[in-house]
């Protein structure tokens, strides 16, 4: 098993390939850009600038006259020279809502609307004062531009979160299957030990899906109560669970023994209904499932993400350590936790433990 590559490394060898798509059509500057964040940036942030650089690209070229006669893999620095604040400012604008270029080739059809929110523009723009902030800085052009171009307002929204009676609520439907159809129940009944062990880890530790899709069964030990886990930006750490939590792990791994899972999935911890590792799409689709039905408060809100923010705040109203929380969370930086402090601390009603689950 010593030769066999771990669900990250997967994922990092499938960002990368596609990074290098991406590359062959962007300005060669953008790779060495790409390259000089490779260091200190996850290889999905590395993903996520190399896409949305495409995106300011092709606007360039399909929006601008000045640029219309290039291909974006053309692009010099004579050509970023030319970028202006009006252009900027326009792709600001035009970031809001745009048609997506790989929509209906032959001609047929509707166009498809992409569109950006507050936090999606300014994301992109991020990209994009990133890469001319590398190209002024190694001296590649004259003058930053970028650096007069206001940022989108992001408005603060509510942390969403479940309340202790809630998570209860959720946690019985997964029991019993209460609000379903018989003949959903009869096919969640085979997922049941699965989805309350998936559900109770993300409540009882804030773990990410991601976080979770990526752990494997040697990952885990039972009798410390206790689990490594790889972090977004490839750190490890340990975390620990409550009994509730290790009784659930350990009902679903009786049951995991009963199936014959696909070759190259041995490892996963938990696997979908084709015998393979589970995927976050899966992970996402189970929680809204079971919140449609037990949570009634922004119940189609409720993502894992929520049930992350839910251990975070909970665990706050416990402790009133916010370095614990962080820590607790993996962040790297404690601002990131204060929003879910915050929350905690304007509640009405204060929850007496964090074990709730």
């Amino acid at each position: 098993m010593g030769n066999t590559a771990t669900y990250r490394q997967i994922q990092e060898d499938k960002a990368n390939l596609k990074i290098r798509e991406l590359e062959k059509e962007l300005p060669v500057r953008v790779s060495d850009f790409l390259r000089s964040i490779g260091s200190s940036c996850s290889f999905l942030t590395v993903r996520g600038y190399a896409f949305d650089l495409r995106i300011f690209f092709r606007y360039l070229v399909a929006e601008q006259t000045d640029f219309c006669d290039k291909q974006p893999n053309e692009f010099t620095e004579e050509d970023f020279e030319k970028v202006t604040l009006r252009h900027l400012e326009m792709y600001n604008e035009y970031l809001k809502v745009y048609v997506d270029p790989r929509y209906d080739e032959d001609g047929k059809g509707q166009p498809k609307l992409l569109r950006n929110a507050e936090i999606g523009q300014a994301r992109k723009l991020t990209a994009v004062r990133s890469f001319f902030k590398y190209l002024y800085t190694h001296e590649l052009i004259s003058q930053n531009v970028t650096e007069k171009l206001r940022m989108p307002k992001i408005h603060e929204k509510p942390v969403i979160y479940l309340e202790k009676e809630e998570i209860g609520r959720m946690i019985d439907t997964i029991n019993s299957g209460e609000g379903f159809s018989h003949r959903q129940q009869a096919h969640l009944e085979h997922s049941r030990a699965r989805d309350l062990a998936i559900v109770m880890l993300m409540l009882g530790t804030g773990i990410r899906e991601s976080e979770l899709v990526g752990m494997n069964i040697e990952d885990v030990d039972l009798e410390k109560n206790a689990f490594i886990v790889t972090r977004k930006g490839g750190d490890q750490a340990v975390l620990y669970f409550n009994d509730s939590v290790r009784e659930a792990l350990e009902e679903w791994l009786v049951q995991r023994d009963k199936i014959d899972i696909l070759p190259g999935n041995e490892d996963a911890l938990f696997v979908s209904s084709q015998r393979k590792r589970i995927s976050v799409r899966a992970i996402q689709e189970l929680v809204k499932k079971y919140a449609s039905v037990s949570v009634l408060f922004n119940k189609k809100k409720i993502s894992p993400h929520k049930l992350r923010a839910s251990y975070a705040t909970n665990l706050y109203r416990n402790t009133g350590d916010i370095y614990k929380v962080s820590k607790s969370l993996g962040h790297k930086n404690v601002s990131t936790t204060k929003k879910y402090v915050q929350e905690a601390e304007s509640s009405r009603e204060l929850a007496d433990n964090v074990d709730w689950v």
